[in-house]
């Protein structure tokens, strides 16, 4: 395997460039929130889940020793997931804080306190924990597959892919084509996995947008109205880790629908707004013109009697 190395390290070091990548694609959203000085609907569970799954990932790679660059992606990830979520507590109201810190407290402590505890525990050996501990990567990794899912589905749904960005679905599902390469270099089945799936859910998510790039959606073929958090379950699945890229392909997608959605519905009340405005100067207008040709005409009457 010593031969493999370098190419190992290549793959390793194009997986960590691509992963740096997707961790960056929410900065449009807190660069808005932070001008707007408002989180409006955006939701905090897919950072929060973000953050949980880097730091998963990074006592994966403490366990085996020797993953440098599964530890170098991930520490990057739990560093700039800590500041969106800063950002988004300093923003958001009273409730979402309350929410926010309760996830944090449930997932980022609770539940890696209980992996770490169980890991110990559970497996005296170090082959034992890694497997352990892998086996527990996979599971929580590959339970993220329903925001593929709910994108798949909307796209069929409606023959639009509008609200599917094919730019952040090929940039991660390649991310998830580098980290699976590089887990079947290293023969890590547990990292293997995860990104085999989400190389399949990619790959779905660009032959739709293949087959419906040209339709345009009809006025009946919009995204339900009454889900503003795209469901809890759903943001939740946004976690991007620096080898989990591909389970994750609609997690960022799911985002980018939810600002979308937000985008447009910001839109369409700036544009009532305007609408309303206009259409009161218009009546002004109006009320000013009739009132100035009846001064007219009694003015005309007058002089003419």
């Amino acid at each position: 395997m010593a031969h493999d190395a370098p190419m190992i390290f290549a793959v390793g070091i194009l997986g960590n460039l691509v992963s740096f990548c997707c961790f960056l694609a929410p900065v449009p959203t807190f660069y808005r929130i932070c001008k707007k000085k408002t989180t409006e609907a955006y939701q905090s569970l897919p950072y929060v889940a973000a953050l949980f799954t880097s730091m998963l990932w990074i006592f994966y790679a403490y366990i085996k020793t020797g993953e440098i660059l599964l530890i170098t992606i991930n520490a990057f990830g739990c560093f700039i997931e800590t500041v969106y979520l800063v950002i988004y507590i300093t923003y958001c109201n009273k409730k979402a804080r309350f929410f926010t810190f309760k996830m944090i407290f449930l997932f980022n402590v609770g539940v890696i306190f209980l992996v770490v505890l169980l890991t110990h525990v559970l497996a005296k050996e170090r082959t034992a924990r890694i497997e352990l501990l892998g086996w527990i990567c996979v599971v929580l990794s590959t339970s993220v597959f329903a925001a593929p899912l709910s994108i798949i589905k909307v796209v069929i749904r409606t023959k639009s892919v509008e609200f599917m960005p094919i730019s952040l679905s090929v940039l991660l599902t390649v991310s998830a084509i580098m980290w699976m390469a590089y887990g079947i270099l290293l023969r890590d089945i547990y990292v293997t996995l995860p990104n085999f799936v989400g190389v399949t859910f990619g790959t779905i998510q660009i032959v739709l947008y293949l087959i419906y790039r040209k339709n345009k959606p009809g006025k009946d073929q919009k995204l339900p109205e009454n889900k503003d958090n795209v469901s809890n379950e759903e943001n939740a699945n946004t976690t991007v880790s620096g080898e989990n890229q591909g389970a994750n392909t609609a997690g960022f997608v799911d985002i980018e629908i939810g600002e979308k959605k937000e985008e447009k519905k910001v839109q369409e009340a700036e544009k009532k707004q305007d609408q309303v405005g206009n259409s009161r100067d218009q009546t002004e207008h109006n009320n000013n013109s009739n009132k100035t040709r009846e001064a007219s005409t009694q003015l005309q009457q007058h002089k003419e009697g």
